[in-house]
């Protein structure tokens, strides 16, 4: 028997992906029943049983078969349901044919094996993350490096500090690289909300604006107060009521595993093994020494078995956690450094104890700020949203996408991919993508941030295919998640290393810069404001090749479809029966028309391009499509 899934087309395959249109309640309650959904079209095969199996209590059931409910649009939509017996549920589904053949399909996709549960998709009691997050559109600001105030002048620089001219070359590595000092202010960002505004930019994540010794300020030395070097706490309660007055939403960035060496809680106790503020860190040796992250002796980890230490950073009325969220400072959630391993240590483990904290302690003081982990592994299977709403990772979408568009020609100096290969093909993105975001909750996927780089890593555009930055973000603009453009991204800067990646931005082209991308970034965000499908629409990928990704976003009201092509494919087509209201497809970006011969979607394939449509539209005359008869 030929395995279908070799010769029917990707377009008509099952498909279930835990979002509304498949899980109509994306907030079930314990003990809740949940109604789950499954499209299949008639060409895949004849329907003989589905049915579900699901864990409860960490044993599997198969659950009573699934009823036909609905043909529409040409596909068959099934439904059964599952009890909420647990907080945590897993579930895949089984599908049996009339032909004899059989596939199991879980997040990683259609299989003719039993997979591992591990692999199931995930369902949960946590959902919590704010309306407003799942249509965001995020802006990272590095603040030594965005803009300069006149206020900046009045500033008198510390001990520390190698004071830089704004269109200096930034340090990359050695000496000088945290020491480096541009000057950016909250001032100058207050400046510039007008060019933010303009790009579409919803969300606005500023690196940390606490005192330390180095230009990151991931050294904090106090969390009680702003940097006097940004403008202090005045600057910050400006910033925020002027963001909030455009619309903004605006968060920073908290050191949960460490602090800095001049911490003022640090300094209280180091030698001084009688201190109380001696449990909030992992010292020995009379004080004398202690763990830092990873041995930089700068940066002390943070003890959290300390009950005193959660009380002042997390839970108490006044804590550091609570205190910014506040008036007057009124931040609308954290980002949270090193989320991976905090309260991780040798045979110690209070992760997901502290990362609960942290949300329930957000969330009753704003049930609409937002919670982000930063984990630069794979994150799936620790991030299920009962802490952090989502994750800000490298993994399944960054990396993958990096790899499909690296440029041979450039070697990878950063070691950002890590070791193993660096070019893959279209089919591996789809595959790489999958693997690393089957393991979230639908919820954590639509708030997981989706950079193509940071304050942390290279350039996406200094390691990939000339031309491929307009591509990549436009899928990062459609794929589920947050799209994240680093201050920069938006003029085409380079960076070979994650420090000098650290670019001042080019407000009077002090540096080399390309504003074409200007353009793209305005319409990419506009698009996605637009179009409510890419907000929390399902994921369905309907064609993949080596050079070739196209997909559909669809809630029930929408469908856009996405077509990015890294080069030449000439068989890139699709059913046109696979996609409802194909024939009034309206162009929303790239510029082709969808050509249909012998009821087949040719797909637009010209290098280094990305075609987005909306469909159906109800305003449209389908003058896009043009429908050909061989």
């Amino acid at each position: 028997m030929q395995d279908k899934l070799q010769t029917v087309s990707r377009a008509l395959w099952p498909h279930h992906d835990g979002s509304a249109l498949y899980v109509a309640n994306q907030k079930p309650k314990l003990l809740e029943k949940v109604k789950l959904r499954i499209r299949v079209h008639p060409d895949f095969g004849k329907v003989k049983n589905i049915q579900v199996r699901f864990s409860e209590s960490g044993e599997a059931f198969p659950g009573p078969a699934a009823k036909l409910i609905q043909k529409k649009d040409g596909w068959h939509w099934y439904e059964t349901s599952i009890v909420m017996h647990n907080q945590y549920m897993n579930y895949r589904w089984l599908l049996e044919f009339q032909d004899g053949s059989s596939y199991w399909l879980n997040s990683r996709g259609l299989s003719t094996l039993e997979q591992p549960d591990i692999e199931d998709f995930r369902i949960n009691t946590f959902a919590s993350a704010p309306a407003w997050a799942k249509s965001a559109v995020m802006y990272q600001i590095f603040p030594d490096r965005f803009a300069r105030s006149k206020h900046a002048d009045k500033q008198e620089l510390p001990d520390w500090a190698i004071p830089k001219a704004w269109g200096d070359e930034v340090i990359g590595s050695g000496p000088g690289t945290s020491e480096q000092f541009f000057g950016g202010d909250l001032y100058g960002i207050i400046e510039h909300l007008d060019h933010l505004k303009d790009l579409g930019v919803t969300l606005i994540y500023l690196t940390p604006v606490f005192p330390g010794r180095s230009n990151h300020r991931y050294d904090a030395s106090t969390f009680d107060k702003v940097d006097p070097l940004l403008g202090g706490d005045k600057a910050l309660i400006e910033l925020v009521k002027a963001a909030h007055k455009k619309g903004f939403k605006i968060i920073g960035d908290l050191t949960s595993n460490h602090s800095g060496n001049t911490h003022e809680w640090f300094q209280a106790a180091y030698k001084k093994p009688g201190a109380k503020e001696s449990e909030f860190y992992y010292f020995s040796k009379k004080n004398k020494d202690y763990d830092a992250w990873f041995g930089v002796r700068s940066l002390p980890k943070f003890n959290w078995n300390s009950k005193e230490l959660r009380k002042r950073f997390i839970t108490g009325k006044n804590s550091i956690v609570a205190k910014w969220l506040k008036k007057p400072y009124n931040m609308d959630g954290w980002r949270i450094d090193v989320a991976n391993m905090t309260g991780r240590i040798r045979e110690e483990d209070m992760y997901l104890e502290i990362q609960k904290l942290f949300h329930d302690t957000i969330t009753s003081i704003n049930p609409k700020a937002i919670v982000l982990g930063e984990y630069t592994g794979d994150a799936a299977y620790q991030m299920q949203g009962e802490g952090w709403h989502g994750a800000m990772t490298y993994y399944n979408f960054t990396k993958p996408v990096w790899r499909w568009f690296y440029n041979t020609d450039v070697k990878d100096t950063a070691g950002f991919l890590g070791i193993g290969r660096t070019k893959i093909d279209g089919n591996e993105l789809v595959k790489q993508h999958l693997d690393f975001a089957a393991g979230f909750p639908w919820h954590v996927r639509l708030h997981n941030m989706n950079p193509l780089d940071t304050h942390d890593i290279p350039r996406f555009k200094t390691f990939t295919i000339p031309g491929a930055q307009k591509v990549a973000a436009g899928m990062q603009f459609t794929f589920p998640g947050m799209p994240v453009v680093f201050a920069g991204d938006e003029f085409g800067l380079d960076g070979t290393i994650g420090e000098n990646s650290r670019t001042p931005i080019p407000w009077n082209n002090e540096r080399p810069n390309d504003r074409s991308m200007l353009e793209h970034y305005k319409a990419f965000a506009k698009i996605r404001k637009e179009n409510p499908a890419l907000h929390d629409g399902s994921m369905r990928f309907v064609y993949v090749s080596a050079e070739v990704v196209a997909y559909v976003r669809e809630n029930k009201n929408q469908i856009v479809l996405v077509v990015a092509s890294r080069g030449k494919d000439e068989n890139a087509s699709i059913p046109a029966k696979a996609i409802k209201g194909i024939s009034k497809a309206k162009n929303l970006y790239g510029g082709a028309k969808l050509k249909v011969i012998d009821k087949q979607v040719m797909l637009p394939n010209e290098p280094m391009s990305i075609n987005i449509w909306a469909l159906p539209t109800t305003d449209y005359d389908g003058s896009d499509v043009v429908v050909l008869v061989s």
